[in-house]
């Protein structure tokens, strides 16, 4: 009763997301299903099983050390992705674990991934990470680059290219959203084998509604959820 009572304002602000995720994909998307990531950095698994318990089920992990910290803790109904920016020397530590690693940034990761899964006998799921904005402080593959890279990743048999993720600029126009969206359907059209091109990973706390105009199927949302982070 305690965690409910403590925990109380996730069941709030989850029924005002799907709400509002609802309410956008009816608008723009003819009803289609988006799916909700809770983005757990920093919160205490606790807060993310109450969350699970009002109907998230699928949460996404920043940090690995974080995520090893935690897992053990964590209601097993959810799927775990990975959505941080992941190095080389710490993909061992995660790859039993993870349903979908969403930052693949660069074919050397992606060969990392690659070569783990296959000695485990596992073919990881991943999506292409984009840096749609061009910007020197985020990670991941440049537009012009892109359709380069997932044909070289296409060749990878032990990781399946399921989509697309970016994380828009701050305060991103809607033409950076267009442009991400446009990317995500040419890559789609060109039909890659080894290739399922049915998530766009696009949206946050604060730009969820603007990404789902402008095709996203996958968001994550953390502060908007779990409240601003003060644990």
């Amino acid at each position: 009763m305690q965690m409910e009572t403590s925990f109380n304002y996730i069941e709030e602000n989850y029924k005002r997301i799907i709400y509002e995720v609802g309410d956008s994909a009816a608008k723009y998307q003819n009803g289609g299903k988006v799916d909700i990531i809770a983005v757990t950095k920093t919160v205490p698994a606790e807060a993310v099983n109450y969350a699970i318990s009002c109907g998230i089920d699928k949460i996404g992990e920043n940090r690995v050390q974080e995520f090893l910290s935690k897992k053990n803790s964590y209601d097993k109904r959810a799927e775990i992705h990975f959505i941080g920016h992941l190095q080389s020397n710490k993909v061992k530590y995660i790859i039993d674990d993870m349903d979908l690693i969403q930052s693949v940034d660069s074919i050397k990761i992606a060969k990392q991934i690659n070569k783990l899964s296959e000695r485990i006998g596992k073919i990881q799921d991943v999506l292409v990470e984009v840096n749609i904005g061009g910007e020197e402080s985020k990670y991941g593959i440049l537009p012009n680059m892109l359709k380069g890279v997932v044909l070289e990743l296409s060749n990878l048999h032990n990781i399946k290219i399921k989509g697309l993720m970016t994380i828009p600029p701050i305060d991103a126009s809607e033409e950076i959203f267009y442009k991400m969206q446009n990317l995500y359907i040419d890559i789609l059209e060109e039909n890659i084998d080894n290739i399922d091109m049915n998530i766009l990973s696009m949206g946050m706390s604060s730009d969820y509604q603007n990404a789902i105009k402008y095709g996203s199927n996958m968001i994550r949302i953390g502060s908007a959820l779990f409240g601003e982070r003060v644990y």
